[in-house]
C-alpha cells in the first residue's frame, strides 16, 4: 500500500472539505471554493419556492405533450437508493408523468435495493425494465480497473448504469431522461482527485482493458460521455430533466415520505444501495488512497442546511461500517469477482497509479464541461 501520510490538512471553516483535495483552495474568512461556489452560483439559481413549482409545472407539460400517444413519456433510472427513487415519486405523484422505470443489474445489488425498487414498482404502479449485464464481462472490466490502481474504481458500475439507460432511450425514442441528481445532497461534487472522474471515457476504459483484462467485451454496454450528452442531447435532442431542483427536497423528509407511501427503506448513507460502491467508498478509497467521499456528501447537507459541521465532523472521525463488517466485505468482493483474498490484498497494496497513468480525453472532456459551466447548464463545481 502507498503511504498516503501527509501534515495535517486545512479544513474549511464552514464545510468539511479539507486539503485531502490537493487544489482546494480557501478565503479571508477560511471557506472554501466549493462553499463559494455553492453561495455564487448555486443558490441563486435554485428555486423550489413558487418558482420551482412553476418550472415543475412547465416541465411536466412539455414532457406530456412530447409523450402524447407513446406507452411512456420519459423514462427514469432506478438504483433502489433515495435520489432515483424520490425522483420516480415526484415524476408520477407530482409531475402526472407516465415514466418507465429502468433498472441496470450489474451483480452488486443489495437486497434493501432490490426490495425498494419492487416497492415503489407495486405503490406507484408503473412498468420496470430490469437490463441484466454480462457478469464475466462486467467481473473482467471491474478486475481490470482494481489492477489499474486508480482512484475511480466506480467508473464500471457507472458505464454500465448510464450506457444502458441513454441507449435504451435512444433505441425505443423516448426523448426525456429523468435523473434525481439534485443540488440538495450533491452540491459539493467530490474533486476529480478522489475518483471523480468527469464522465465515461472510452479511451480510458479501452486503454484499461487492452492491458489488465483478460476477455473480450462483446455486450458490455458502453457510451462515450461525448456522444450521450454531445451527440444524444445537443444533436438529437435528448433532454435529461432534474426535477428534484424544483421541489423541496430534504433527505431525512423525502426518505420518511417513501418509507410512509411505500415501506422505502432507507440507507446508513448514500450510494449504500450497491455492494461494490459501499465497499469502494468506505474500505478502499479511504485505506488506499486517503480520500472520503462522505466529505462531500456530508459538506452538501452543511451547505443546504441538514447537517451541522459538528454532526459532520463527529461522522467522519469514525468509519461508516464497523470493522468486522468491512473485513467480511473485504472477502466477500474479492471471491465475487474471482480473486483470492490475497490477489485481492496484493492489489490493495500496490502502487497508487491515477487516470494521467493511461491513454484518455479528459482534456477534451474537460472543455465540454467548461463550456456547459459557462453556458450556465452545469453550476457544480468542476476544476
Amino acid at each position: 500500500m502507498q503511504d498516503t501520510t501527509q501534515a495535517a490538512p486545512n479544513i474549511c471553516a464552514h464545510c468539511i472539505m479539507d486539503s485531502s483535495d490537493p487544489n482546494i483552495t480557501f478565503d479571508e474568512r477560511g471557506w472554501c471554493d466549493y462553499c463559494n461556489n455553492f453561495e455564487q452560483h448555486i443558490k441563486p439559481n435554485w428555486h423550489t419556492d413558487g418558482r420551482g413549482q412553476a418550472e415543475l409545472a412547465a416541465l411536466a407539460e412539455k414532457i406530456k405533450a412530447d409523450g402524447k400517444n407513446k406507452d411512456f413519456d420519459c423514462i427514469i433510472g432506478l438504483s433502489g437508493g433515495l435520489d432515483s427513487s424520490y425522483a420516480a415519486y415526484v415524476a408520477k405523484e407530482k409531475m402526472g408523468l407516465r415514466p418507465l422505470l429502468f433498472h441496470v443489474d450489474a451483480g452488486w445489488n443489495t437486497d434493501q435495493a432490490v426490495g425498494n425498487i419492487e416497492k415503489l414498482v407495486d405503490g406507484l404502479g408503473l412498468d420496470l425494465y430490469t437490463e441484466v449485464v454480462n457478469w464475466e464481462e462486467m467481473k473482467d472490466l471491474q478486475v481490470a480497473f482494481l489492477k489499474s490502481q486508480i482512484p475511480d474504481q466506480d467508473l464500471p458500475q457507472d458505464a454500465a448504469f448510464f450506457s444502458s439507460l441513454y441507449k435504451f432511450a435512444r433505441q425505443h425514442k423516448i426523448k426525456y431522461v429523468i435523473t434525481g441528481s439534485n443540488f440538495s445532497t450533491e452540491c459539493c461534487r467530490e474533486p476529480e482527485e478522489w475518483g471523480g472522474y468527469l464522465g465515461i471515457d472510452k479511451t480510458l476504459f479501452g486503454d484499461i482493458h487492452k492491458r489488465f483484462g483478460t476477455r473480450a467485451l462483446k455486450t458490455f454496454p458502453l457510451l462515450d460521455i461525448l456522444v450521450y450528452k454531445g451527440i444524444y442531447q445537443y444533436v438529437l435532442g435528448m433532454e435529461v430533466a432534474k426535477p428534484l431542483n424544483m421541489v423541496p427536497f430534504i433527505k431525512k423528509d423525502a426518505e420518511d415520505e417513501l418509507e410512509r407511501r411505500f415501506g422505502w427503506k432507507r440507507f446508513q448513507h448514500k450510494h449504500h444501495e450497491s455492494r461494490f460502491t459501499r465497499f469502494y467508498e468506505d474500505y478502499w478509497l479511504p485505506r488506499k488512497f486517503g480520500f472520503h467521499k462522505r466529505r462531500a456528501h456530508f459538506s452538501s447537507l452543511i451547505m443546504t442546511g441538514q447537517m451541522t459541521r459538528e454532526q459532520a465532523l463527529e461522522r467522519i472521525s469514525r468509519p461508516e461500517m464497523d470493522e468486522h463488517f468491512l473485513a467480511q466485505e473485504f472477502d466477500f468482493v474479492a471471491h465475487k469477482l474471482g480473486l483470492t483474498v490475497p490477489e485481492l490484498r496484493a492489489i490493495f497494496e500496490g502502487e497508487n497509479k491515477t487516470y494521467r497513468d493511461y491513454k484518455n480525453k479528459r482534456w477534451l472532456i474537460g472543455a465540454g464541461t467548461d463550456i456547459l459551466r459557462r453556458l450556465g447548464f452545469e453550476k457544480r463545481f468542476f476544476r
